[in-house]
């Protein structure tokens, strides 16, 4: 019915979920770069940096299914995004306090909880709210890799002035920034609890062909990426390239991005999200088959570019088929279902490319590819069947 469809346009929905994405992807900018060496101020050797590390993998497929589910089967949109936001931020702080390698690995362990919860379900709360905005959902997520960027930046020269032991604050302030945006979404029109459903209603999109391909597809394409974010960098640095050189590099990957997301609008007037999916496993073939062979530098820039499909592609199509396939009632257990698979695969494909760049070199991009090439080859299949 009409009257079910957010109108949001004047009330400053993409505005207010534009900031929420600069202060998460903020946060991650900060975070990921950071926090190990934080770690290692306080001691940590690299096996307990880790499996610190790690604990943030172990505890997503526990706590985002059971979670997401419970979200959309109680009708709840931005109650558990805030929820999650600050419960995170609260115990981060116990992170940013603890001393030792059992103290902070339990308290990150703890955190980790919450802070798996913030994305699925920004993403479903968004999508379900720019449902009546064409592209809408491209131009507000551009944000947050706007200030990924920025937090990489300034990061840096956080680091140089503050010092790695006092690099968890800005972190902590981070975190309270985005529980504070988070506070000030709107909400959504409420939905009324499915209480008559069906046991194990829960589980049927898992029923879908279409909404396994996207899954699989989207994720064996998101995790090619795992030699080129755990090893890139060494990498170039191997073949001299110098500090800001890469730095550049990575950037040029995220403006590709970001100007995706810009006119996605444009794009999805004229691509269904499957076939953003199959031009990201294209991209990827095209990115991974060349950095197999160690490109002299001048063609670098180039491939960067391809992270505008490899990445932004890939992620646009699965955003908006999960928010076709999930529909209203279950836009939070498809976005946590699929973010379970993506770090699962991401994982496998990391540990994967560990022991292939140490045998193989430049060449373990090869088996990247072949991960964008049976992500290309589902994509085929699906659109054979006729999936969106």
């Amino acid at each position: 019915m009409a009257s079910d469809r957010p109108n949001l346009r004047g009330e400053g929905f993409a505005w207010r979920m534009a900031v929420l994405y600069g202060a998460m992807f903020a946060l991650a900018g900060t975070q990921l770069p950071y926090f190990p060496v934080w770690l290692g101020a306080k001691g940590l050797d690299s096996n307990e940096i880790g499996l610190v590390l790690a604990a943030a993998m172990v505890v997503r497929p526990v706590i985002v299914p059971v979670a997401t589910r419970m979200a959309d089967r109680f009708g709840w949109s931005k109650g558990p995004l805030v929820a999650a936001a600050w419960v995170a931020c609260a115990t981060f702080v116990f992170v940013a306090f603890g001393d030792g390698f059992a103290a902070i690995l339990v308290a990150y362990a703890i955190s980790a909880l919450p802070q798996a919860l913030m994305l699925p379900l920004a993403d479903a709360y968004a999508l379900r709210g720019l449902a009546a905005r064409a592209g809408g959902y491209g131009r507000v997520r551009l944000w947050g890799s706007v200030t990924f960027i920025a937090a990489n930046l300034g990061g840096g020269f956080l680091l140089e002035r503050l010092g790695a032991g006092q690099m968890i604050w800005p972190m902590v302030a981070l975190f309270a920034a985005t529980a504070l945006s988070a506070s000030l979404l709107l909400p959504l029109p409420a939905r009324r609890p499915e209480t008559s459903e069906p046991q194990g209603a829960a589980t049927s999109l898992w029923r879908s062909r279409s909404f396994i391909a996207v899954v699989v597809a989207a994720s064996l394409i998101q995790a090619s990426h795992a030699v080129y974010y755990g090893f890139s960098s060494l990498q170039w640095a191997a073949k001299g390239l110098q500090g800001p050189t890469i730095g550049a590099l990575w950037a040029i990957g995220v403006a590709a991005e970001i100007a995706l997301f810009a006119v996605s609008g444009r794009v999805m007037a004229w691509l269904r999200p499957l076939d953003l999916i199959g031009l990201g496993a294209l991209g990827a073939i095209v990115r991974w088959a060349a950095m197999a062979f160690d490109p002299p530098a001048l063609m670098l820039p180039l491939l960067q570019c391809l992270h505008a499909l490899s990445f932004g592609a890939t992620h646009l199509g699965a955003m908006h088929a999960l928010a076709s396939l999930g529909a209203d009632r279950q836009g939070a257990t498809a976005q946590g279902d699929y973010s379970v698979v993506v770090a699962i695969v991401l994982a496998v494909e990391m540990s994967l490319a560990g022991v292939l760049v140490e045998a193989v070199g430049t060449y373990a991009y090869l088996a990247m590819a072949v991960s964008a090439a049976i992500a290309g080859a589902i994509v085929l299949g699906a659109r054979r069947w006729g999936a969106g």
